[in-house]
């Protein structure tokens, strides 16, 4: 599953770092300047520079700390702070750090500081913003051969998913090729309710969601993907099996990060992550589709392919819509090959956005397969019935 984080105010609206420090800085002025006779109209300007200065470097003293104290054991590329915005004696700011070997983008998130005077005296999450993951505790990085796992300090469950980690590089790169980083950040914290804190997102909303790939807000649109972020109450109920097959799902959303885009439906998404993780399983459709199987049995066949809203966390028939959208992918795999489900995928996201969505997704099929997304559809229904009907 994908989630999208989003940046800040400032950065939305396109207004520069130093408009940005301009700004908060006016509304610091008399905070950060020692008391003084009203300044006149042409001071105020001036004033309001050396505000914004006085300001980068208590944000980066604040950063500094930060790199040599509790983050220390994290391998920071970069950490910085962006000012956005100005509340009765707090600064919102943009927080963006990148890990050294694993992001080509910092990640962003959005906080809130508390000053007095001339020094922060409190932080944490702007409110309906993700929380860091040192807001949970210190970080206890755990590195395995391609992958980095961050979770609450003395856990021994962060080394076990590092090695699943480590798995899941290749068995993405055997289908979908090395042209994608090949390395992994993944998130564990303690429990499910920190999980929704990573999130940004109200408690139990993902509660039976065992992981979900989650964008870094400062990478460009076509790369959404960005941390695998584990819920450790679902994670923990998984069987051994199980558990590969979700982070090798996740991994294949950071694989395929490059060729998806907010036009590439779904089903198509979802179901080649599915699809890539079941592979070597040797797992049959009934042990993949085991919901569906059991509709199919009541004499309930899907009429249509999957809409988005049906993968949404907490949907009615969340499960089903991953197990047609698996069954999708995989008829096609099995009818053209692998190449081609690869290709297709690409194919997809290279279209570009159209009017209609599954008139342009008709065209690629056309171009792709040799038929468009009707028959498809009425071939894929077809495979749903003679796959995990009682008699097959």
């Amino acid at each position: 599953m994908e989630s999208a984080a989003h940046a800040g105010a400032a950065s939305r609206a396109g207004v520069s770092r130093r408009t940005a420090l301009l700004l908060v800085a006016g509304a610091l002025t008399q905070l950060s300047l020692p008391p003084a006779a009203a300044p006149s109209a042409d001071r105020r300007p001036a004033d309001g520079r050396l505000a914004a200065d006085r300001l980068t470097a208590l944000l980066a003293r604040r950063a500094d700390r930060l790199r040599t104290g509790e983050l220390a054991a994290l391998p920071l590329a970069e950490l910085d702070y962006r000012p956005v915005g100005w509340d009765a004696g707090t600064v919102t700011a943009e927080l963006r750090y990148r890990l050294l070997g694993y992001d080509d983008y910092p990640a962003v998130l959005q906080r809130r500081l508390t000053l007095a005077g001339a020094a922060v005296t409190g932080e944490g999450a702007a409110p309906d913003a993700a929380a860091a993951p040192w807001d949970l505790g210190t970080p206890d990085p755990v590195r395995g051969a391609r992958c980095l796992v961050l979770g609450p300090a003395g856990s021994a469950e962060l080394a076990a998913l590092a090695a699943i980690g480590d798995r899941a590089v290749p068995a993405v790169s055997a289908v979908w090729g090395t042209g994608w980083a090949q390395r992994l950040v993944l998130q564990l914290p303690g429990s499910e309710p920190q999980f929704a804190q990573l999130l940004g997102v109200d408690p139990g909303s993902y509660q039976d969601i065992a992981a979900v790939t989650s964008a870094a807000a400062g990478a460009p649109l076509h790369t959404p993907a960005d941390r695998v972020m584990v819920n450790p109450d679902a994670f923990r109920q998984l069987s051994e099996v199980g558990k590969q097959v979700v982070i090798t799902h996740e991994t294949t959303h950071v694989a395929t990060r490059g060729d998806t885009h907010p036009w590439t439906p779904l089903w198509l998404s979802e179901g080649v992550a599915d699809w890539t993780a079941y592979l070597t399983t040797g797992r049959t459709a009934r042990q993949i589709a085991p919901e569906l199987t059991q509709d199919v049995a009541a004499g309930k066949l899907p009429t249509a392919l999957p809409a988005d809203s049906d993968f949404a966390a907490g949907a009615q028939g969340i499960a089903q819509a991953y197990e047609l959208a698996w069954l999708a992918c995989d008829l096609i795999a099995r009818r053209h090959g692998r190449p081609v489900l690869v290709g297709l995928y690409r194919a997809v996201g290279a279209a570009g956005p159209g009017a209609v969505r599954d008139q342009r997704l008709d065209q690629v099929f056309q171009r792709q397969l040799g038929y468009g997304l009707a028959q498809f559809t009425r071939d894929w229904i077809g495979e749903v019935e003679r796959q995990l009907s009682p008699q097959a």
